[in-house]
């Protein structure tokens, strides 16, 4: 049976679960060390350990897997957000290394954001804003359809 919108009862989690989020994610990429450098130099990331095929990187709570592949980024909108305050974002769009980075979008939505692509073409954004803010904003401005869920 599939649940409506309308019964959002039915695909509700139990409550033990609620507090979990997003575990860790994991790019493809065709230069290890490549990508190491552009995580770590440029963006800030912490490198936590490496071997041949791989790497553990960390921000803040997050988690990124580098793995040794074969990179085939999204040709769509899909893209991974990280959260940054304005002024890092300033001091990473400072750096010599961001000249050669590749910027995929203007923003035009609430927060600050840079939409950069990694060294395989992964789609990234550093945004300021929260989805709570994003939230706000909409309560001002809301898209076309909107339907609040809750």
């Amino acid at each position: 049976m599939v649940a409506s919108l309308d019964d959002c009862s039915a695909i509700q989690l139990p409550a033990l679960q609620q507090d979990k989020g997003l575990n860790h994610l994991t790019l493809s990429v065709s230069n290890l060390d490549v990508s190491i450098e552009f995580y770590c130099d440029l963006l800030g990331f912490q490198g936590e350990v490496c071997w041949n095929t791989g790497a553990y990187l960390s921000y803040g709570n997050c988690w990124l897997c580098l793995s040794l592949g074969k990179a085939k980024p999204s040709q769509d909108y899909t893209h991974f957000a990280f959260t940054y305050d304005s002024a890092v974002m300033l001091s990473v769009k400072q750096k010599e290394a961001f000249k050669a980075v590749r910027q995929w979008q203007s923003n035009s939505s609430e927060g600050d954001s840079l939409y950069i692509e990694d060294p395989d073409g992964h789609k990234l954004e550093l945004h300021s804003g929260s989805l709570a803010s994003r939230l706000d904003s909409l309560k001002v401005k809301p898209y076309d359809g909107l339907e609040w869920l809750n």
